[in-house]
């Protein structure tokens, strides 16, 4: 069954901002989401092609204190030089510049404006994980 309030996806991250109508302003314009849905002053939807993220009230206020990288949120794109260029204008802080890896993809992490940790990917040829050094476990076609 399909619900309009919620988004599609099957995964969806819940991220902690002190302002969520500016964080989902920033998230929009720095990263591209679209905003889908807003709940009061307390809490927005963002949809980004197939995937969303939900963006709530941090409770306290203050910024978010992500250790290291003890979590972040992986986003897909088409073309992750040009989302680099973007979200650095915008304020974003690099973690890690645009890399190429030989698992195929090519990425870039930063933080947001409340310190979330964000890794932005664009895939950019199809290897099989075994040439590598991963591991099929069956859920990986070949």
């Amino acid at each position: 069954m399909r619900n309009r309030s919620m988004p599609a996806g099957a995964v969806i991250p819940v991220l902690a901002y002190p302002d969520v109508e500016a964080a989902g302003r920033w998230l929009c314009e720095a990263f591209g989401f679209e905003l889908r849905l807003t709940v009061g002053t307390h809490r927005a939807q963002l949809g980004f092609g197939d995937g969303a993220v939900v963006v709530t009230t941090l409770k306290g206020g203050g910024l978010a204190t992500p250790r290291d990288e003890a979590f972040s949120v992986m986003v897909r794109v088409e073309d992750v030089d040009a989302h680099h260029r973007r979200a650095m204008r915008r304020g974003a802080i690099a973690l890690t510049a645009p890399a190429s890896y030989p698992y195929g993809e090519r990425q870039y992490s930063c933080r947001d404006l409340a310190g979330h940790a964000w890794t932005f990917s664009q895939t950019i040829a199809d290897v099989a994980p075994e040439e590598w050094g991963g591991r099929t476990m069956g859920i990986v076609a070949s």
